[in-house]
């Protein structure tokens, strides 16, 4: 007899315990079968229509994985936009100068002295830093941020006779901007100018550009057999009679402010 009192008490208080979750069963009306209702027992929302939400981060993937020369324009595309308000130089050309002359902001002088143009000292007062350039030890110009290199990028062109005729061109052709700067000798590379125009087709720069205007350029493919290669001697008149056209057409055409030409520079003399 007290044998079976022990398994009794022993019986009871196995199902005593359990988990936090509560366990009742239920018979399905019209079977024999008895279901399993587990309940939880956590909290609940207030709202019994509610159901908890799992939060799901999903990390947006990029459309493209960014270079250094992408960073370069994010940050300083304002800045230029704001130099070509304020002098009339297109951002266009600025940036790409940047680009060129700094590697992207990664080169000596855009580091260690946020200089992006490569200017050197001349009548220069403030700080300097040295650097090998076209001969060794070349003094530049040092600034206390980057911004201020673009200020003195706009001075400088703005501030000297050599560099007037860039501001007789029309402001939307990157290209006559880009042969005028070699040719007024900002820099000694021959092939200085295709490399600008090489940087602002490639990246579009020319749209920030028309940002600035509020006027989108047209940029209409041209057949080699309408253009003309300047050469010593040319003049927009001699040009007019030799293709049979006037030179207010030619003027038109080239988007040009006066009847000055550069040598090397390509010249639409025929319409599509």
């Amino acid at each position: 007899m007290k044998k079976i009192i022990w398994l009794l008490v022993v019986s009871m208080f196995v199902f005593s315990c359990g988990s936090s979750k509560k366990t009742s069963s239920k018979r399905v009306k019209g079977s024999t079968k008895t279901e399993r209702v587990v309940k939880d027992t956590r909290t609940k929302p207030n709202n019994p229509k509610e159901t908890p939400k799992e939060t799901v981060v999903i990390e947006k993937t990029p459309e493209r994985v960014p270079t250094s020369t992408d960073d370069y324009i994010a940050i300083f595309a304002p800045i230029a936009q704001e130099e070509m308000r304020l002098y009339g130089i297109p951002a266009s050309i600025t940036l790409a100068q940047g680009i060129l002359e700094s590697a992207s902001g990664k080169g000596r002088l855009a580091v260690e002295a946020n200089n992006h143009f490569g200017i050197k000292c001349h009548e220069w007062t403030g700080a300097r830093i040295y650097h090998d350039d076209d001969a060794s030890q070349e003094c530049f110009r040092k600034y206390n941020d980057a911004k201020y290199s673009y200020r003195d990028h706009s001075l400088f062109l703005t501030g000297r006779s050599r560099y007037q005729k860039l501001f007789q061109l029309n402001i939307h052709d990157y290209q006559s901007w880009a042969k005028e700067l070699r040719a007024a000798g900002y820099a000694t590379d021959r092939r200085y100018p295709e490399k600008l125009i090489s940087l602002i087709e490639r990246y579009q720069l020319y749209k920030y550009d028309e940002v600035v205007t509020g006027q989108t350029a047209s940029r209409v493919a041209v057949k080699a057999e309408d253009t003309h290669i300047i050469i010593k001697g040319d003049t927009l008149y001699s040009l007019s009679k030799r293709y049979q056209t006037t030179v207010e057409e030619l003027k038109r055409l080239n988007n040009l402010t006066s009847n000055d030409l550069t040598i090397g520079e390509v010249l639409i003399v025929k319409s599509n």
